[in-house]
């Protein structure tokens, strides 16, 4: 096999790719264009990953310089992870709290994700009356990220057309996460709080929801002084809640260890990726961390329009054309194959014709059951198309003893993904 080899430019800094050996590693480089100026509403050029054998992928190595661990504990932080917690208030939403920091955000929550190129071409006006509507019908919770594209920005549009338009009690109700994905370099007191300026201006707040923390290279330790840094201006008000996101069980243990008061982890979770259940929702409930799970749709595969086609004839079915259909249809191939995912799919339509709502709205579901989930992600490509009616079943969808046994048994007949790939984020780092 012949090596194929990119430098990518991301947050500033270069990285090295290359194809694994090992055949499971991080399979979606997408070559992000960011900007905190202006806005970027055209459809993004996306990084082609070329490998002789479809399942080699990418991944990172870098030259990462090591940072000092501290060795100061402050004795206020002493028992805030142990008694963190979370109450669900009502079928819809969810608060999770550590300590005195506490954020109410909907179980249900509104993923930016296709803001950022790859998805259909976004139009400004548009993508904001969808985030006012969306919001009205109860789905105020929208998840993005620095790297998203534009979509700090149009978050920073929408909430000030929610001050100017809607009622002080509206505005409270409205969450923005977003997520910082740092280069690996030395996680300085200034850098880190420079970079949380950055979203706090594009997203015209004077202190983020959450700010969902992701660390590339586990061989860097640095990762535990970003996340002090961030807990110190938590504490001046910059930020409300301090999250991870992609994370693994080992890592999240040793965060907790130096008392890092994190309240969620966000990671991949769906029907055919049930990784998380199995080693980091154990350590979850044990601390009252959270999980937030995307890919909980796989971009749109656990759907009506993917049953009973065979993808593997051009033209035949429905074009896997989006960076998270091909995604996940990679996850498929790890878990079992397209004919296995068929037998999947129809099991849960037979639920879903049972209760009258899509097979989306059940796989939501499914998940927001499982132990130690707060919410899930179900992203919305706004302006272009919504899925508010099928969200909203959600919360008042029930699914019973044998609504649960079906969907599990047709779950487990795939392989298992711990094995194949390791735990939750290990398909971003595995060499």
């Amino acid at each position: 096999m012949k090596n194929i080899m990119f430098i990518v430019g991301f947050c500033g800094t270069s990285k090295l790719l290359k194809p694994s050996k090992s055949g499971w590693c991080l399979y979606d480089i997408w070559l992000l264009v960011l900007s905190s100026s202006s806005f970027l509403f055209q459809s993004l050029e996306m990084a082609a990953v070329v490998s002789h054998h479809h399942h080699h992928t990418l991944f990172f190595t870098t030259t990462c310089s090591k940072s000092s661990n501290r060795t100061t504990r402050r004795s206020s932080r002493a028992n805030s992870v142990r008694c963190c917690s979370v109450t669900t208030t009502d079928n819809q939403s969810v608060k999770l709290s550590n300590g005195n920091d506490s954020l109410h955000i909907c179980r249900v929550l509104n993923g930016m994700w296709q803001t950022s190129g790859g998805w259909g071409r976004i139009d400004r006006d548009d993508a904001v009356n969808a985030m006012l509507r969306y919001a009205d019908a109860g789905l105020s919770t929208f998840d993005m990220a620095d790297h998203y594209g534009p979509a700090e920005d149009l978050y920073g549009i929408f909430i000030n057309r929610v001050r100017r338009e809607r009622p002080p009690e509206f505005l409270e109700k409205v969450r923005g996460l977003t997520k910082w994905v740092p280069p690996p370099v030395k996680m300085t007191r200034s850098f880190v709080s420079d970079s949380i300026n950055v979203s706090r201006k594009r997203m015209d707040v004077d202190s983020l929801d959450m700010l969902q923390f992701h660390w590339w290279d586990y061989s860097n330790p640095g990762y535990l002084d970003a996340l002090k840094h961030l807990t110190d201006l938590k504490d001046e008000g910059k930020i409300k809640t301090v999250a991870l996101t992609n994370f693994d069980t080992e890592r999240l243990q040793i965060i907790l260890e130096n008392e890092i008061p994190v309240v969620s982890n966000q990671v991949q979770h769906s029907i055919v990726d049930m990784r998380p259940q199995q080693r980091m929702a154990e350590l979850c409930q044990l601390s009252g961390v959270k999980l937030i799970t995307y890919g909980t749709v796989m971009g749109g595969l656990l759907s009506e329009k993917f049953l009973d086609t065979n993808i593997s004839i051009p033209f035949a079915g429905p074009a896997l054309n989006t960076p998270s259909l091909q995604k996940y249809k990679r996850m498929i191939d790890a878990w079992g194959g397209w004919g296995l995912f068929q037998g999947l799919l129809r099991s849960l339509k037979q639920v879903a014709n049972k209760h009258g709502v899509s097979i989306p709205t059940v796989a939501v579901k499914y998940i927001l059951d499982q132990p130690a989930v707060g919410g899930s992600m179900v992203g919305v490509r706004l302006g272009l198309s919504d899925h508010i009616e099928d969200c909203n079943a959600i919360f008042s969808l029930v699914l019973d003893e044998d609504d649960v046994n079906s969907i599990r048994e047709a779950s487990a007949k795939g392989k298992d993904l711990l094995k194949v790939i390791g735990d939750c984020g290990d398909e971003y780092r595995r060499a």
